[in-house]
C-alpha cells in the first residue's frame, strides 16, 4: 500500500487542485470569457489526466464565470474518473456518441461569449467546429493564459525532472556498452531505446546517433551507416516518465582517437556550455543567456557553424516555453526549467552538441543532468 499511496501523493503534488481554478481566473485576467483545452500537455498540467487524442471531443472548459467542467466521450469517463481529474471536484459530463458535445459546451457557457482561448494543439476540425458552436465568439490561443502557469514550474515538477535526469544519466553512463566500430547507428539506437525504458521512463521518445559526418546535421535520423574508429559520435536522448515530465540530454562521445581538430572544437563548446550554466540566475534575459554561449563560439570561429538557439523549455513536453534564443528578451525567473545545448556543426566532416538541462533557482542555477561534460573518447 506504501506504493499506492506514494503514487497518489506524487499525483496530488504534480496535479494540485487549484490549478483549475487558477486557469479560470488567468482567463478572466486575459479578458476571455472561457478557456477550451483538449488532449495533451495543457490539459494533463490542469487536471492531471491524459487524455487520448481522439476524433471524439474531449475538452475540459474554465470559464471566467461559473463552474469548469470536463467534458468527455462516455466511454472514456470511467478513466477520466480514475484519473487525478476524479479528484479535483470538476464535474465530469460524458456524452453519448449521438449527442453533439460542441452544441453541450456551448449551452453550458454563459450567454455573450465573445472572447474564447483554445488550446494551441487543438485539431483544427475541433477549432472550426467550435467556431461555429459559437458564432459570436473570437477564437484565441490558450497558451498565451496557460504558458504564465506552465513556465514557472512548481518544487514537485522540479523534483519530477531531477528524477528524469538522472534516468537518463543512468543511460548515457552505459553507451560505452553499445557504441563502438562494426556497429552501425540504427543498432546502436535500438539498444539505448531499450535502456531509456529500463532506466525509469515510460515511452522512448527519441535517440539520434549521429556518427561522423552524420553528427553535422543536428536533428539526424539514424541510419545504417557503420560506426568507424576516429568518429565523434553526437548521442541525444529522451524519454517521459510515469510522471509525465521529460528528459532531453546530449553528449558527445568518440570511438577511439579522434581528429586533432575535432578536440580544439569540443574544448570551445564545452568551455561555451560551462559559461553559460555558471550565467544561469533571475534576471538574466533568455536572449542574454544565448549570447552567453554564442560569443565564445563566434570568438572562436565556429559562430557560422552554431546554428540553432541555444535551449528550449522543458516539462510535460520536451519543447515548451521559455526558449533560450537571440531576440526573447524574457527575464528568467526561479522555477523555470530549460536545456542548454550549444553545438558546432562542420558539414561533411563531424559535429559535437553538449545538453543539460537547468532550472533557475532564487539565487543561481541548477544542472539536473550531473554526467561529466569532458569528451569521453571510448575503446576502438
Amino acid at each position: 500500500m506504501a506504493g499506492v499511496t506514494d503514487t497518489r501523493d506524487t499525483a496530488a503534488a504534480l496535479y494540485p487542485a487549484d490549478r483549475v481554478a487558477t486557469a479560470c481566473r488567468a482567463a478572466a485576467a486575459a479578458g476571455l470569457d472561457a478557456l477550451l483545452v483538449s488532449p495533451g500537455a495543457d490539459l494533463r498540467y490542469l487536471t492531471g489526466y491524459q487524455a487520448h487524442p481522439l476524433e471524439r471531443l474531449t475538452c475540459l472548459v474554465c470559464p471566467a464565470q461559473g463552474d469548469p467542467l470536463l467534458v468527455v466521450p462516455a466511454l472514456e469517463k470511467p478513466a477520466a474518473e480514475a484519473s487525478p481529474a476524479g479528484a479535483l471536484g470538476v464535474e465530469i459530463i460524458g456524452w453519448a456518441e449521438t449527442d453533439d458535445p460542441y452544441a453541450l459546451v456551448a449551452e453550458r457557457l454563459t450567454s455573450g461569449v465573445r472572447r474564447v482561448g483554445v488550446d494551441n494543439h487543438m485539431w483544427a476540425e475541433k477549432v472550426l467546429a467550435f467556431r461555429a458552436a459559437l458564432p459570436g465568439a473570437e477564437q484565441t490561443l490558450a497558451g498565451t493564459v496557460l504558458r504564465e502557469m506552465r513556465m514557472r514550474k512548481s518544487p514537485a515538477e522540479i523534483a519530477a525532472l531531477r528524477r528524469a535526469g538522472a534516468a537518463i544519466d543512468r543511460v548515457h553512463r552505459r553507451i560505452g556498452d553499445w557504441l563502438r566500430p562494426g556497429r552501425t547507428e540504427r543498432e546502436v539506437a535500438q539498444d539505448i531505446a531499450a535502456a531509456i525504458v529500463e532506466a525509469g521512463h515510460a515511452t522512448c521518445d527519441f535517440v539520434i546517433v549521429g556518427a561522423g559526418p552524420n553528427g553535422a546535421s543536428p536533428h539526424h535520423e539514424v541510419s545504417d551507416r557503420t560506426i568507424r574508429r576516429g568518429d565523434a559520435v553526437v548521442v541525444d536522448i529522451g524519454g517521459t516518465t510515469a510522471d509525465g515530465y521529460c528528459s532531453d540530454s546530449t553528449r558527445t562521445y568518440a570511438v577511439g582517437e579522434p581528429h586533432a581538430d575535432f578536440r580544439d572544437l569540443y574544448e570551445v563548446l564545452r568551455r561555451a556550455q560551462q559559461t553559460q550554466t555558471d550565467a544561469v540566475r533571475p534576471g538574466i534575459t533568455a536572449q542574454e543567456l544565448d549570447a552567453v554561449g554564442r560569443d565564445i563560439i563566434e570568438d572562436a570561429g565556429y559562430g557560422d557553424h552554431f546554428i540553432h538557439r541555444t535551449g528550449h523549455g522543458i516539462g510535460l513536453e520536451t519543447h515548451e516555453e521559455p526558449y533560450i534564443v537571440a531576440g526573447n528578451d524574457l527575464v528568467l525567473e526561479p522555477g523555470m526549467t530549460f536545456s542548454l545545448e550549444p553545438g558546432i556543426y562542420l558539414p561533411g566532416r563531424f559535429g559535437a552538441r553538449i545538453e543539460d538541462i537547468a532550472v533557475c533557482t532564487e539565487d543561481g542555477g541548477e544542472r539536473l543532468n550531473t554526467t561529466g561534460r569532458d569528451l569521453v573518447v571510448l575503446p576502438a
